[in-house]
């Protein structure tokens, strides 16, 4: 499977060019495409047409080819080939046939999109290409992806471009997208801007509406944690009625205010409207903690002071069977 340039002939590999010198076929996408790269590299090979339309028969013919013990090169019309083009089929085919299948990597118009979209929030991406082409079906999609909140990259063609601009306008217009129009050819355009403006953009100049395209969708920001009482996080709530059960108050607000990133002061009155809370009965969080409705210091003397009580009964008692106290 052998990537080929998306627009820039410079941009072949060197393994490509030496790949496509060893094969003794060269299955395509289309034969002219194909030859017209094979005749720049001074190449001539048998060119077998293989394209969506053919792919399951042609797949079959190559797998003949190979039990020959021929070696064939696959190329689509440009970029990696089953990524939105040909292919897929063929290699699952002749792999199901028990031949092996090797990638020859190169350009792509998606990972080049990527590497200049600046999306620094994504965590991967997701690879949508081309919408389906019209009506309810597409319509459907467009409202996936604009849900979606991690990194997409779409194809689109010329003719459709600008109603997938009006329709990204209207279902995420705050969403930072970044077109790309004729990726590594002479009139590469690259912009990122909010979806809703798209229209305006391309209605500017008519060129830009022209070529082939790849957007990129950046990853939607990520929603603020649900503020607890004082304002403060969930997260800092969470984390500072333990820390309040185990340890003197002040070093409890320290230490949640390094973990969570609540301001110290903010975490300090809501620790004091705790202990306040505590010392009433209230339960509240510390309550909560430890269990009882008691004491802050959950050392089991929530239990209405019982724990002393009997800690006293235990020491009259000694004293009573031995008046004189020994040394333990």
């Amino acid at each position: 499977m052998v990537a080929t340039p998306i627009g820039n002939l410079a941009d072949i590999t060197l393994r490509a060019v030496h790949l496509l010198g060893l094969v003794d076929a060269v299955a395509c996408e289309d034969t002219r495409t194909t030859g017209q790269l094979l005749r720049h590299l001074g190449l001539d090979k048998p060119l077998i047409a293989l394209h969506q339309h053919n792919e399951h028969s042609a797949a079959r013919g190559v797998v003949d080819r190979l039990a020959q013990g021929q070696r064939v090169a696959y190329a689509s019309d440009a970029g990696t080939p089953a990524i939105s083009d040909p292919g897929a089929v063929l290699v699952a085919t002749v792999a199901a046939a028990g031949h092996r299948v090797m990638p020859i990597p190169g350009a792509s118009s998606a990972v080049a999109a990527l590497s200049v979209a600046g999306d620094a929030a994504a965590a991967g991406f997701a690879f949508v290409g081309f919408l389906p082409g019209k009506g309810a079906e597409r319509r459907a999609a467009l409202q996936a992806v604009a849900a979606t909140p991690g990194c997409q990259v779409l194809f689109e063609a010329p003719h459709r471009i600008e109603a997938l601009a009006a329709g990204l306008a209207e279902a995420a217009p705050a969403r930072r997208i970044t077109l790309c129009r004729e990726l590594t050819k002479q009139f590469e355009t690259i912009a990122t801007m909010p979806g809703a403006e798209l229209p305006a953009w391309l209605a500017a100049d008519a060129n830009r509406s022209r070529g082939e395209f790849v957007l990129v969708l950046h990853t939607l920001p990520a929603a603020p944690p649900a503020a607890g009482a004082g304002g403060l996080s969930a997260e800092a709530e969470r984390l500072l009625g333990p820390l309040l059960r185990d340890l003197p108050l002040k070093q409890a607000v320290a230490l949640a205010a390094e973990l969570s990133g609540a301001p110290r002061n903010a975490l300090y009155q809501r620790a004091l409207a705790l202990r306040r809370g505590a010392e009433n009965g209230d339960g509240d969080v510390n309550g909560d903690v430890n269990g009882d409705g008691g004491a802050a210091d959950g050392n089991g003397n929530g239990n209405g002071g019982a724990a002393d009580a009997d800690a006293d009964a235990d020491a009259g008692a000694r004293s009573a069977a031995d008046p004189e106290p020994r040394r333990r």
